[in-house]
C-alpha cells in the first residue's frame, strides 16, 4: 500500500459524467451526418422472397437504400475462437452475412437500411420496404435443436450441431467412479438465456473521408483494436492503417459490446457509398432483439461422493445454444471460459465434460458478465448444496471436506486441476470462515428452526467460487482456439515537465480506469494523481490493445503500464546518475527522486524528464527523450475466488422471495482501489440476483421473442436487492506485478447459486430439492404446492 494504492479515491471520471458532460458516441454530430435505420425481419426462419425498395427510396428525406443483393452482401462478420470437434472435424462456420439475401436466421436479422436525412425519415422510409418472406419451422432450445427431425438452421450442413467438445479425463473412468460410488447427486436444468441490457444501447457513427481516403468509426465498443482488425482483415477488407476506430464513453456493456457487430461493418462500407457520415443508435427493442445473449446451457450433471463425503467423480453433458451465428468469442464460453473452470474449489479426481454446441434460430449467444464461469460454478456449487442435503452433511462442512488445501504459487506450484489450467495460488477456507462468521451461521441455524415451527420460511445458501480471469497468455488461449493474441500495451509518456501521459489498451466502460491507473502509476512513480493523465479508446493515440472484458484490465493492462514504467525509471536512473555524477548502483528511487545513497544529494524527476528533452548535459550515447511502449503476456491466467452467502424468507402464500441479507468475501488479489472493487462486487451480485429471480429470454416455438420488452422481461430494481455486505482477504496474483487477480465479474459468479440454494433451503423440509431459474413467485409457489 502506498500513497494512492490500496486508497478508496472517489474517481475523477465521475465529474464529468455526473454533470451530464460524457461523451458517448449518440451524442456526437458531425456535419453532413445522415442517419440510419433497418429492416428487420419479423420472422425466426424464412426465405428472402423479394423486397421492394421503390416506394421507401422515393420517400422524403432518403439518401440511399441497400440490401443485401448490393456490394454489401459479398461481406460477413469473422468469429474470433476456433473450436473443432473432439473427433477432429473442423468447426462449422456459415458466413454471417452484413445484410440477409436469401434466407433469414432469427427474428431481428436485417434485409435492408435505409439512410435518410433525420432519424425519423429514415424510420418512415423503413417502414415503406415491401419485403416478401416464406415463414420456415424454427428451432429455439438448444437441446430440440439436436434432434433428427429439428429443422436445419444452415442448409448447407447435415445437423445443427457448430461443434461438440470434450475435456478432462477418460468418459469411462468417470463413469466406472461414479457407478462405485457411495452417494451420487443429480441434477437436470436449464442456464437461462439472459438479455446484457447495458444502460447505453449500441451506437456506430461511420465517416469516409474522401480525400484522406479514410474511414473513422465513432463505436460504443470494448474493445476499438479488435474491431479494427476484425472488420479490416476479415469482415471488409480493407487496409487497417486506413480505418480509426474512436470509442470515447462507454455506458455499460457486461460482454455484449465485445464483438463484432454487422452493423459497424455495414455503416462503415455505406459510408463511403453515400460519401456522408452515417449514425445507427440501437433502441432498445432492437437492442432485445440484436445485441448477443449470454447462458442458455441445457444441463445434466452427476457428482459422486465416497462415505466420507468426498468428492470422487464429476460428470456433465450440456447442450450449449450459439444462435443463428458464430458471435466473436461464442465458441470460447462453453469451451474454454466453461470446461476449463469445472474443478471449482474442490479436489475432484475425475472430471468428464462434454459439450455440444448447436445453432438455434435465435440471435446469437456470446460472453455475458463471467462468460462461461458463472454456469460452471452454478453447476458446481448447487450439485454441491444439493448433495449435502441429501447426505444430511452441512454445506459447509462439504465444502470444507472438499478444498483444495491452500498453496502460494511460489513456494508451492500451481495447483493443476483435471481441466487444463493450473491455478496461480489460492487458500479458500479463509474466505468461507469469514462469511459464515459475518452472517452468524450458527445462531442463523437456531433462528430458522424457530421460525418453521412459526410458518415463516428462511433459507440459506453458501457459494465458494473460482474465476480464471486475466484472460491470456496467449500461448494457452491460441492452444485452445482464439485466433488472436491476449496481451495488453501500455505507453507511458513523460512530458518534459515531468507530467505523464499514459496510453492503454484496455478501454473503460464504467471499471474507472481512469482513476485505478493513474493510482498505481503515481505511486510507482511517486507523482501526483493530477500528474497523470490516462488516454484509451482511440486507434490512432494507442499503438495495439486487446480492450477490456475478462477481469483483465489491471492483471495485464496495468501490468503493461508497470512494465514501460519501469523503463522509464531504468533511463531515468542513467539521466540521474549523469547528473549527480554518481553510478547508477549508487542511487535509490523514492518519493520522486533519485537519491545517492547514504546522502542528502538528489534529483527530482521532473528535472530528469526535463533533461531528457534538453539533453544539453546528457550522458553520452544516450537517446533524448522519456517514452516507452510494452507489450505485456502473462503467464497464466489470474484465479480470484471467494465465498457468498444469502439469507432469504419466502412468503409461505405467495412464494416472493426476499432477500434479508448477502454477504461477500472475495479475494481479487491485491486491491487498488477499495470502493471501486466493492462497487464491482456489488453490481455483479446485482446481475447475478437477476438471473436467480427474475431475469430469462424467452422464444416461443416459432422463434418469437416474448420477453422483447421491460414490461416482460425483469431487471432487478432497488426494493429486490438488500445492502450488500462486502470484505475481502488477499492473496496476491504471483506472476504478475501487481499482484491483481480481477474483480468485474466476481458478484456475478458467486451470486446466482447462493441465491437458489437459500430458497431450496428454506424450502427443503416441503421435499423441494430445486427450482428451474428465474426463481419467480410463480414457480417457487408451485414447488411449494407440489
Amino acid at each position: 500500500m502506498g500513497k494512492y494504492i490500496g486508497k478508496s479515491i472517489k474517481r475523477r471520471e465521475d465529474a464529468r459524467f455526473l454533470k451530464g458532460a460524457g461523451k458517448y458516441t449518440d451524442d456526437i454530430e458531425l456535419p453532413n451526418m445522415t442517419h440510419s435505420a433497418f429492416v428487420r425481419s419479423p420472422y425466426a426462419h424464412a426465405k428472402v422472397l423479394s423486397i421492394d425498395t421503390s416506394a421507401a427510396a422515393n420517400a422524403e428525406g432518403v439518401v440511399a437504400i441497400f440490401t443485401g443483393q448490393d456490394g454489401c452482401g459479398e461481406y460477413g462478420v469473422p468469429c474470433g475462437w476456433q473450436v473443432d470437434f473432439k473427433d477432429g472435424e473442423a468447426m462449422r462456420e456459415p458466413l454471417h452475412p452484413l445484410l440477409a439475401k436469401d434466407m433469414i436466421h432469427h427474428v431481428g436479422e436485417a434485409v435492408a437500411i435505409v439512410i435518410a436525412e433525420t432519424l425519423a425519415l429514415a424510420r418512415d422510409a423503413a417502414e415503406l420496404v415491401a419485403v416478401d418472406y416464406e415463414e420456415l419451422p424454427a428451432v429455439t432450445d438448444p437441446k430440440k435443436a439436436m434432434e433428427p427431425d429439428a429443422p436445419l438452421v444452415h442448409d448447407q450442413f447435415p445437423d445443427n450441431r457448430a461443434f461438440d467438445w470434450c475435456i478432462g479425463n477418460d468418459r469411462a473412468a468417470v463413469e466406472a467412479a461414479l457407478a462405485s460410488a457411495h452417494h451420487v447427486t443429480e441434477m437436470e436444468f436449464k442456464n437461462q438465456r439472459l438479455a446484457p441490457n447495458a444502460m447505453e444501447p449500441r451506437s456506430y457513427i461511420a465517416d469516409y473521408d474522401v480525400n484522406a481516403d479514410k474511414w473513422t468509426l465513432y463505436t460504443s465498443t470494448q474493445n476499438p483494436h479488435l474491431i479494427r482488425l476484425l472488420m479490416c482483415a476479415f469482415a471488409l477488407g480493407i487496409p487497417e492503417h486506413k480505418v480509426r476506430i474512436v470509442s470515447y464513453d462507454v455506458g455499460g456493456g457486461f460482454g455484449s459490446k465485445i464483438y463484432h457487430y454487422t452493423e459497424e461493418a455495414l455503416l462503415t462500407w455505406a459510408s463511403k457509398e453515400v460519401g456522408r457520415p452515417i449514425k445507427w443508435t440501437s433502441d432498445r427493442s432492437e437492442a432485445f432483439l440484436t445485441d448477443a445473449h449470454g447462458r442458455d446451457h441445457v444441463v445434466k450433471s452427476k457428482m459422486g461422493f465416497d462415505k466420507d463425503g468426498k468428492i470422487v467423480a464429476h460428470l456433465t453433458d450440456e447442450f450449449c445454444s450459439m444462435g443463428a451465428y458464430l458471435s466473436t468469442f461464442a465458441p470460447a464460453v462453453p469451451t474454454y471460459l466453461h470446461g476449463t473452470l469445472f474443478q471449482g474449489l474442490y479436489t475432484t479426481p475425475l472430471i468428464h465434460l462434454n459439450v455440444t454446441a448447436p445453432f438455434t434460430h435465435t440471435v446469437a449467444v456470446d460472453a455475458y458478465r463471467g462468460a462461461g464461469r458463472p454456469e460452471a460454478t452454478y453447476l458446481i456449487e448447487r450439485l454441491v448444496s444439493k448433495a449435502a442435503k441429501e447426505m444430511n452433511i452441512d454445506p459447509a462442512a462439504l465444502r470444507y471436506k472438499n478444498f483444495i488445501p491452500p498453496f502460494d504459487g511460489v513456494e508451492q506450484p500451481g495447483y493443476q486441476t483435471q481441466v487444463a489450467l493450473q491455478y496461480d495460488s489460492g487458500n479458500y477456507a479463509p474466505t468461507l470462515d469469514q462469511a459464515l462468521k459475518t452472517v452468524g451461521y450458527d445462531d442463523f441455524r437456531k433462528e430458522q428452526a424457530t421460525a418453521r415451527e412459526n410458518g415463516k420460511l428462511l433459507g440459506i445458501g453458501i457459494s465458494t467460487w473460482i474465476e480464471g480471469c486475466g484472460i491470456a497468455p496467449s500461448a494457452v488461449v491460441g492452444a485452445l482456439g482464439a485466433r488472436a493474441g491476449l496481451y495488453e500495451v501500455g505507453h507511458v509518456r513523460v512530458q518534459p515537465t515531468g507530467k505523464v501521459s499514459v496510453y492503454t489498451g484496455s478501454h473503460s466502460h464504467g471499471q474507472g480506469h481512469e482513476t485505478v491507473f493513474a493510482q498505481f502509476v503515481a505511486d510507482h512513480l511517486g507523482i501526483p494523481m493530477d500528474d497523470v493523465e490516462i488516454v484509451h479508446g482511440d486507434t490512432e493515440q494507442v499503438a495495439f490493445g486487446m480492450g477490456t472484458y475478462g477481469s483483465r484490465s489491471l492483471s495485464v493492462g496495468g501490468s503493461a503500464i508497470i512494465k514501460s514504467i519501469e523503463k522509464v525509471l531504468e533511463k531515468g536512473a542513467k539521466i540521474a546518475a549523469h547528473k549527480l555524477e554518481a553510478a547508477v548502483e549508487d542511487l535509490e528511487y523514492a518519493e520522486g527522486k533519485w537519491t545517492v545513497k547514504g546522502t542528502d544529494k538528489s534529483i527530482a524527476f521532473g528535472d530528469v524528464s526535463l533533461t531528457a528533452y534538453v539533453p544539453h548535459d546528457y550522458p553520452e550515447g544516450l537517446e533524448p527523450g522519456l517514452d516507452f511502449s510494452s507489450f505485456y503476456d502473462p503467464a497464466n491466467f489470474t484465479f480470484p475466488f471467494g465465498t457468498h452467502i444469502c439469507v432469504v424468507e419466502v412468503c409461505a402464500d405467495t412464494g416472493k422471495v426476499d432477500i434479508h441479507r448477502f454477504v461477500t468475501v472475495d479475494d481479487v488479489g491485491n486491491i487498488m482501489n477499495p470502493m471501486i472493487v466493492d462497487g464491482q462486487i456489488q453490481g455483479g451480485v446485482v446481475q447475478g440476483i437477476g438471473q436467480a429471480l427474475l431475469e430469462e429470454v424467452v422464444y416461443d416455438e416459432s422463434g418469437q421473442m416474448i420477453t422483447g420488452s421491460y414490461m416482460d422481461y425483469a431487471m432487478p430494481r432497488a426494493d429486490d436487492v438488500p445492502m450488500i455486505e462486502t470484505a475481502n482477504t488477499v492473496t496476491p496474483c504471483p506472476h504478475n506485478p501487481l499482484g491483481a487477480k480481477g474483480a468485474g465479474e466476481a458478484g456475478a459468479i458467486g451470486s446466482t447459486p447462493a441465491v437458489v440454494s437459500a430458497v431450496v433451503d428454506a424450502l427443503a423440509h416441503l421435499g423441494v430439492t430445486d427450482i428451474q431459474m428465474p426463481l419467480t413467485p410463480q414457480r417457487v409457489w408451485k414447488a411449494m404446492q407440489n
